[in-house]
């Protein structure tokens, strides 16, 4: 069941906007208006300071020294694992830094890999990322798995009904979505991962769109592993989380060796250190862990719920004066129940990639094409769609420009 949140603005919007250095920016002689949110988002001179004052002040290698420089690194990135653990309701050794989500999935699907025989199961849904299908498709070949994909109702949803029967006691993995990065539809994932234990398979949340704008408790959901980035939350590039329950990641293999992980080496074998450190194999990216924990209290700050009532806030608003145009279809679902804030359309007689250029002129960034998810595209009979996607320091005015360009577009393409 959805929770009950006040739909309304962030008050402090344009406060908001001034901690951003980059929307200062002019864009063919406009105000940047920065609609590419699920693509990745920018960075608030809090996160960028805090990377910048590590490498004047604290720059060192984690884990290998006694000096004051080395103690100092590694203390910034240990209690950005507890910054992290605490976000998500996770335990400090069940947190695992990536380089993002698609190195998360590819840890995942390595490392698990081995636990699979012919014929057992896979189940993902027909919204994935590339970085949700790829993987376990390699694995498949490899192990000789079978792949089942939920399918989608007409509204854009997952078919339960459909998921209930293709998990079944040949599943060994259920991965899926927490939200598509094209329909913005917000999956069902705690009671997907009930259908994979009730017949023993793991459920593993590509939570890369859900972390930065949803209150995200991996107890609550009850997933055995989560996966999200850093550079979607306000955080910098190269720095990922994974998740996993922590008697999971004390049986699996290592996806990398080296360094770090490692915590006895002999010339005839090895031997593996403790968790989380067990799977974060050489020197790790610290500053990025640095700049990730500063941007998760600044999230913090602005407060969960209230980002997610402003996602709601400027969805609605958007959904509305989109369908006012002419020749405009959305897709995906048409109201903002468990919907995020991601909005794909088409307009008739305009590709997505000219709509996208004829945007960019207005100073307006939107992202036009099949946004890696290109099964899907297919799958609903499309090349491609425009998407906006909406954040903490995004307005209604920055909607209105972008609907008056769309209309704009359509009279040049007449």
């Amino acid at each position: 069941m959805q929770q009950i949140i006040e739909i309304k603005p962030l008050e402090n919007c344009n406060e908001i906007q001034r901690d951003f250095p980059i929307l200062q920016e002019k864009v063919n002689g406009k105000r940047l208006i920065y609609l590419d949110n699920t693509a990745t988002t920018q960075k608030p001179d809090v996160v960028i300071d805090a990377m910048n004052e590590y490498y004047k002040k604290g720059n060192a290698n984690v884990h290998r020294g006694v000096h004051l420089l080395a103690q100092r690194a590694t203390e910034a990135y240990e209690r950005a694992h507890e910054i992290v653990a605490l976000f998500i309701n996770a335990s400090f050794e069940e947190v695992i830094f990536t380089k993002g989500t698609t190195e998360s999935i590819n840890l995942l699907a390595y490392s698990l890999a081995h636990t699979l025989q012919k014929g057992d199961e896979i189940v993902l849904s027909e919204m994935e990322h590339h970085s949700n299908i790829v993987p376990w498709q390699q694995v498949a070949k490899w192990k000789g798995a079978k792949i089942k994909y939920i399918p989608l109702t007409t509204d854009f949803r997952l078919d339960m009904e459909k998921a209930k029967e293709l998990i079944t006691e040949k599943t060994r993995i259920v991965s899926v979505a927490h939200m598509s990065n094209v329909l913005g539809t917000i999956n069902p994932v705690k009671e997907l991962a009930n259908f994979a234990h009730n017949v023993g398979a793991l459920m593993i949340v590509d939570a890369a769109q859900s972390v930065p704008h949803l209150h995200v408790d991996v107890k609550d959901l009850d997933c055995d592993f989560l996966c999200f980035s850093g550079h979607k939350m306000l955080g910098p590039t190269g720095i990922g989380v994974l998740y996993g329950k922590k008697e999971h990641l004390e049986t699996m293999e290592p996806f990398l060796f080296g360094g770090d992980m490692i915590s006895e080496v002999t010339y005839e074998d090895a031997t593996w250190n403790d968790l989380p450190w067990k799977f974060e194999a050489g020197t790790p990216n610290i500053a990025e862990a640095v700049g990730l924990a500063k941007a998760i209290e600044y999230l913090q700050k602005i407060g969960m719920e209230n980002i997610r009532a402003h996602d709601i806030y400027l969805t609605s608003y958007a959904l509305e004066q989109l369908t006012k145009i002419n020749r405009v279809t959305i897709i995906g679902p048409k109201d903002t129940e468990n919907r995020g804030a991601i909005i794909s359309f088409t307009v008739e007689n305009i590709h997505p990639h000219d709509l996208a250029e004829i945007l960019n002129r207005h100073g307006i960034a939107v992202r036009g094409g099949h946004h890696c998810a290109m099964p899907l595209h297919q799958k609903l009979g499309l090349t491609g769609t425009t998407r906006a996607s909406f954040y903490v320091y995004n307005t209604k005015e920055d909607i209105d420009t972008m609907i008056t360009a769309i209309q704009e577009a359509q009279e040049i393409f007449k």
